[in-house]
């Protein structure tokens, strides 16, 4: 019983959160380098996206709130949003390439494509 009241007493701070969002992104970096398949670039790159979007969160939460004195400054939530939204237009814009890509080739492997070399 004393190890659940040792454990009562932590909060999730800014830099948790942080900690959280960093990791997403080295996950999401790596896929983009690691990876062959551009679906699968594709999702590293969102994965990407969300950790920029939990920091913009968790700023907004830590940080806005303590310097004003307005209690809802949302301007990490409203980045966050306009995120999200140009991640959407990403996966239908690179998707729909993605499609055409592969009707073409038969093939979604990013080493298989030469069309910019001499």
């Amino acid at each position: 019983m004393s190890l659940l009241n040792n454990f009562s007493n932590l909060s999730v701070g800014l830099t948790s959160y942080l900690l959280v969002g960093a990791m997403l992104f080295c996950l999401g970096l790596y896929g983009v380098f690691a990876k062959k398949n551009m679906i699968a670039i594709l999702m590293s790159i969102e994965l990407m996206l969300n950790a920029v979007n939990i920091n913009f969160i968790a700023f907004n939460r830590f940080i806005w709130n303590q310097k004003v004195d307005i209690h809802y400054v949302l301007t990490g939530h409203v980045a966050a949003l306009f995120i999200i939204i140009v991640a959407a237009c990403e996966v239908a814009v690179g998707l729909a390439l993605i499609i055409s890509v592969y009707r073409n080739r038969k093939s979604t492997n990013v080493d298989e494509f030469n069309w910019l070399k001499w």
